[in-house]
């Protein structure tokens, strides 16, 4: 075959890392082609900070990452994979850039620093120029100025402080010390201060992440030309975009990306919106014109000149992980307030709203807009809906996750667990004892430190707001911080989507943020000072105006609001309610995290209505723990009493140094399935630290850390044979049922299966960076039960998807079936068929499978089939009619079946 440049239909997610660049991709080929995906899934290609073992620290949008291979390594890949009919996914991140060490790595960066809020590139980055007297505060020194302040030198006309180099204002090289740090457009600080005083917007508070204001057209073309060039070159067949909600208009950014590609891949529909002018198909795009300056690229993805004194590229460490957190010292993350330069959107950003057409907005190209397959790592929450009008395939698959495993989740035992939890690790309700109480807090924790400076933004901005209008006048700041906290802590979702002078994307919005403010309300005793709430609301609605702090609150506000969300709940809470591991995964809810079989069919079909192309996804760079660790502590809802007993008596053995943590920990064991010092030692102190309770990155108990480290040394980690055969005896059966049921709903739902590296094989894995090992695709395994069984499925079910796309993607039909009989309610079914009914295969899996046996097996249960002979992919087994599970699940817990 060859590769489509539509809808793939799966795709392979490789984490390339300068221990596994684009060559050792391209050997990979051969085996990635004959597993059947369509498609390669490229974390970030452009240039990061060296040593990089993720990418999404961009540091050159100019330039294919040398340490991968540079751009002849992606070309010499992408030819590799067209000739064994595969494509190249890459992945995009349009919210921000590194803030690294040293600091000219950053050309556009370093440009603002030596040349401040005048440089051309200033528009390039969120900062607030009217915060810290028109300087961008620099938290990079360990202590406070003072006290480090004979660690700086002058070398080679730089300022430098260890590993940071920082440029000079332009006639300050002279100067005596103390008066040249006055003179710079920066300031240094001690990193404690990033809290309250940070003047940039960072990546959720991770400081050496600078956000970049990609709503800018300019600075779009400046950071998307290398990207489209390779799109127009046909290297790059599709995108996934990075962290959509980080983006002041991510609708706006979406439609303009839309736009470029169509012009990129000669669609027809026009250029990007501000005049670019395709040629051969994909305009080049220059950056902003400073002089140097990042020029058009002459080859489409080589190194462009950089500004004239941006120096060459030194070394850095890795900041270990641009997604979620960075597990290194937590000293020196800095807390971002959102853009200050006042600068408006454009009229063609703020055109307003499309009302969704009949097909989701996404138009007539290849299912997924773009002109090419694009999906967006956009967390929803339960009941959730992705805006309509956004011209993309759909999300990259976090709500699939979150169905797929909650359908292996047993209720009642999963009540049982966590009454057993209680008792044992005795949580206080809201830290860690009750799931909401739990999340209230942590929001409550986060928005008052860890976001203090972007709340103190957004106060400043709206104090500016009511100054200018005399009705909106006299609401105190003390006032206004603290609605704009209550509103935030009280938003369900990662973020509203609402701009100046147009309604909000749903109707949702409106009503998400009018129920947060009614209960923000209750935190003033005054009546005439609680309606301060109504302008909070009515601003992050963008009601009140349409100057450019009207602007500027409405877009950081929903910023603000999905940050807070990421970092109070999947960094803060789910590591401290932890009844079930496995429930705490992105975008999951732990607090309800069962889903029946009918609310299983109802997603699925709503999928294929709504967003038959989008992606889908148990396992990636971000999930905390692999989908087969997953699967095994999801098995524990099936035996909570022997859970409650087991964990009771390994902790008599080995004592904890408070019990949460000996729950917790011997679960993460238990996930990986052995207690390996290397990778569960760090997995548990990264655990203890997000959730903050007796430990957190930037305040550590060491004494309290050694503790720990000294119970997993003695506990799990020195555990006998003997322990993890009692435990393999209890949970590896439901855990391979588990396994390879989620596995065959992934593969054969509707939706574009992502499978990450080395997923097809049995792989457990926890918290990055353990889950972002250099893979090993195509390696030979001895391998025997699950560990050949699950291979064999995904090969199975990937190659039937290649050869009958029509039964998978778009236009296919999807039908649960109905197992009749004493056991029928484990058995979860159903047919993907293509247009009109034709062809089909079935999709047959077990669930809470201890408690079938628990009630006898599968008896006279019967699954009907639809008309015809079917046979199982799987053992080669056939069946038609009324098939008895007893026999179709006699040697899998699945089965794929198609018809002969």
């Amino acid at each position: 075959m060859t590769a489509d440049p539509g809808t793939p239909t799966a795709t392979y997610r490789l984490q390339l890392q300068p221990a596994f660049p684009f060559a050792a991709a391209e050997r990979a080929v051969p085996y990635l082609a004959s597993l059947g995906v369509s498609h390669l899934h490229l974390s970030p290609v452009l240039e990061a900070v060296p040593g990089s073992t993720h990418g999404y620290d961009v540091v050159d949008h100019s330039a294919v990452r040398a340490e991968l291979g540079g751009v002849a390594g992606l070309r010499s890949l992408a030819r590799t994979a067209r000739a064994h009919g595969l494509g190249l996914i890459v992945d995009v991140v349009p919210n921000h850039m590194a803030a690294p060490a040293p600091e000219r790595l950053n050309a556009p960066l370093w440009e603002v620093l030596r040349n401040g809020s005048k440089s051309p590139y200033a528009r390039w980055f969120d900062i607030d120029w009217r915060a810290q007297d028109g300087k961008v505060l620099l938290p990079v020194l360990g202590g406070p100025l003072g006290e480090e302040w004979r660690r700086l030198r002058i070398e080679d006309g730089t300022l430098r402080y260890y590993d940071h180099v920082f440029p000079l204002r332009p006639g300050t090289e002279g100067l005596p010390l103390p008066a040249l740090l006055d003179a710079q457009w920066y300031r240094l600080g001690w990193w404690r201060l990033a809290r309250t005083e940070l003047n940039y917007r960072r990546f959720f508070t991770i400081s050496e992440l600078i956000a970049v204001r990609v709503e800018d057209p300019e600075v779009f073309r400046a950071t998307h030309a290398t990207l489209l060039e390779l799109v127009r070159e046909g290297v790059v067949d599709g995108l996934r975009i990075d962290h959509p909600d980080g983006l002041a208009d991510p609708e706006g950014y979406l439609r303009r990306l839309d736009r470029a590609v169509r012009a990129a891949t000669g669609d027809g529909r026009g250029g990007d919106g501000r005049g670019t002018t395709p040629e051969g198909g994909g305009g080049r795009r220059t950056a902003p014109k400073n002089g140097g300056g990042h020029g058009a690229a002459s080859d489409g993805g080589s190194r462009r000149t950089a500004p004239e004194d941006g120096g060459g590229r030194g070394t850095a460490s890795d900041g270990e992980s641009g997604q979620r957190r960075t597990p290194e010292d937590e000293g020196g993350r800095r807390t971002a307030p959102e853009n200050g330069d006042g600068q408006r959107r454009t009229p063609e950003d703020e055109r307003g709203r499309r009302a969704a057409p009949e097909d989701g907005g996404r138009g007539a190209a290849p299912e997924g807009g773009g002109g090419r397959w694009t999906v967006v790592e956009k967390i929803l929450a339960r009941d959730e809906p992705l805006p309509a009008s956004w011209p993309v395939a759909g999300t990259t698959g976090y709500d699939a996750l979150h169905h797929i495993d909650g359908l292996f989740v047993d209720p009642d035992g999963l009540e049982k667990l966590t009454a057993l939890y209680r008792a044992f690790a005795a949580p206080p309700a809201d830290l860690g004892g009750d799931w909401a109480a739990t999340v209230r807090r942590a929001a409550r924790e986060v928005v008052t430190h860890e976001l203090a400076a972007e709340v103190s933004r957004l106060t400043r901005t709206a104090s500016r707001i009511c100054a200018a209008d005399v009705r909106l006048r006299d609401h105190a700041p003390w006032a206004l911080r603290t609605a704009i906290r209550e509103v935030l802590v009280r938003l369900p979702v990662y973020r509203p989507y609402a701009s100046v002078g147009t309604p909000p994307a749903t109707d949702a919005d409106a009503v998400l943020l009018r129920s947060a403010a009614a209960g923000a309300r209750e935190a003033f005793t005054v009546p005439l000072e609680a309606r301060v709430v109504e302008v909070v609301r009515d601003a992050a609605l963008g009601r009140l105006g349409d100057g450019p702090d009207h602007h500027d609150f409405c877009a950081r506000f929903a910023q603000t609001a999905a940050a807070l969300r990421a970092k109070s709940v999947e960094d803060t809470a789910f590591y401290r309610y932890t009844p079930l591991l496995s429930a705490g995964e992105v975008g999951g809810d732990p607090g309800r995290p069962a889903v029946t079989p009918e609310e299983f069919h109802a997603f699925a079909a709503r999928r294929l209505r709504d967003w038959p192309a989008g992606g889908t996804v148990l396992s990636t760079h971000d999930t905390k723990r692999s989908a087969d660790a997953r699967a095994r502590v999801t098995a524990l809802t099936e035996c909570p009493a022997w859970w409650g007993r087991t964990v009771a008596e390994l902790t008599r053995s080995a004592p904890a140094p408070d019990p949460h943590l000996a729950w917790t920990a011997w679960q993460t064991a238990l996930a990986l399935g052995h207690g390996d010092a290397e990778r569960l030692v760090p997995a548990v102190l990264k655990g203890v630290r997000e959730a903050g309770l007796r430990t957190t990155w930037t305040e550590r108990n060491a004494a309290y850390e050694e503790e720990v480290t000294a119970f997993l040394t003695a506990g799990p980690c020195a555990a006998g044979p003997s322990v993890w055969a009692a435990i393999g005896a209890e949970v590896d059966g439901p855990a391979r049922a588990n396994a390879l049921g989620a596995a065959l709903l992934h593969l054969t739902m509707p939706g574009v299966p992502d499978v990450y590296m080395g997923t097809e094989h049995l792989w457990t894995a926890l918290v990055d960076p353990d889950n972002r090992r250099p893979p090993e695709p195509g390696a030979e395994r001895q391998a025997e039960g699950l560990a050949a069984e699950k291979p064999l499925l995904t090969r199975a079910a990937l190659r039937l998807r290649r050869e009958r796309p029509e039964w998978f993607g778009p236009g296919s039909g999807y039908a649960p079936l109905t197992a009749e009989g004493p056991t029928a309610a484990h058995c979860t079914a159903f047919v993907r068929t293509g247009a009109g009914g034709r062809g089909g295969a079935i999709t047959v899996v077990t669930r809470l499978s201890r408690r079938l046996a628990e009630a006898g097996g599968w008896a006279a249960t019967r699954l009907p089939l639809p008309p015809g002979r079917w046979r199982d992919l799987l053992t080669g087994r056939t069946a038609e009619g009324s098939a008895a599970l007893a026999e179709l699940l006699s040697r899998l817990p699945v089965a794929l079946l198609v018809r002969t």
